[in-house]
């Protein structure tokens, strides 16, 4: 198969929460390091033609403007927590100008934490203005986005399945603490992998620091970043300054090619 040149883009690598996060003064909260300043979790992985946006979050207003973007084909969506599906009205704009749907993917349960978000936009008396999606149920069978093939990989975030995806040799996995075997080796191969480090304390439904760098040298992946950071990780450059060669940690805006 013959995978387009991609430019990944970090649209946000903090937390729930949100680095600073509210009423927290912990040196990371009150950090002048821009990239200690964290937006919610999610990617932008784009082609010479195709735009994807992986998970709506709460800022995806701003990350939308942050990056000037015109124009997306797809929004994919891991799974169905506040902090992953909450930007999807803000995706109105687009259909404003585009006059056609957002396109939505995900499994059953994400697709149903979008219905839950919007529920006016389903509703059979169509309020003006509404939010208009189409929502494709994906299983873990490959699939194309405009000439973006795409490789869901099921992961575990405690006792719910969520979907990380590969795409070609990028493989990006947030909110998880568990991956079954069969489908880690979906992810062998890849070149870079975008993985989720919380702290560096024990957590029961996200990687540890130390979780996240040994399953990165399981798998021999050459490149690592590290994504979905608490403020109680600590400090971007402390903390960047002791992982071992090829791991980084990620930061808000920080662009990518693959």
């Amino acid at each position: 198969m013959t995978f387009p040149h991609l430019k990944i883009t970090f649209l946000g690598t903090g937390t729930s929460t949100g680095v600073p996060m509210v009423a927290c003064t912990c040196e990371v909260c009150t950090s002048t390091d821009s990239n200690d300043n964290r937006l919610r979790s999610s990617i932008m992985i784009q082609s010479a033609s195709t735009t994807i946006i992986v998970d709506a979050t709460p800022d995806f207003r701003y990350q939308m403007l942050r990056e000037n973007i015109k124009h997306i084909d797809a929004i994919l969506i891991t799974h169905s927590h506040k902090d992953h599906v909450a930007g999807v009205d803000d995706t109105r704009p687009f259909q404003f100008f585009s006059h056609l749907p957002t396109e939505i993917y995900g499994n059953n349960m994400s697709l149903e934490g979008v219905r839950n978000e919007i529920p006016y936009a389903f509703d059979t008396t169509k309020y003006p203005g509404i939010p208009k999606v189409n929502l494709h149920e994906v299983s873990l069978d490959p699939f194309v986005i405009g000439d973006i093939p795409v490789i869901p990989i099921l992961v575990w975030h405690y006792k719910m399945p969520v979907y990380g995806f590969r795409f070609g040799k990028f493989t990006y996995i947030t909110d998880a603490n568990r991956i079954d075997a069969k489908e880690k080796e979906k992810i062998v191969g890849s070149e870079i992998l975008v993985l989720n480090a919380l702290r560096k304390e024990p957590h029961i439904s996200h990687f540890t620091l130390q979780q996240a760098i040994e399953l990165v040298k399981e798998l021999k992946i050459p490149r690592a970043y590290f994504t979905h950071i608490s403020h109680q990780l600590g400090l971007h450059k402390a903390v960047n300054d002791l992982l071992p060669g090829g791991i980084q940690l990620a930061y808000d805006g920080l662009k990518i090619e693959i």
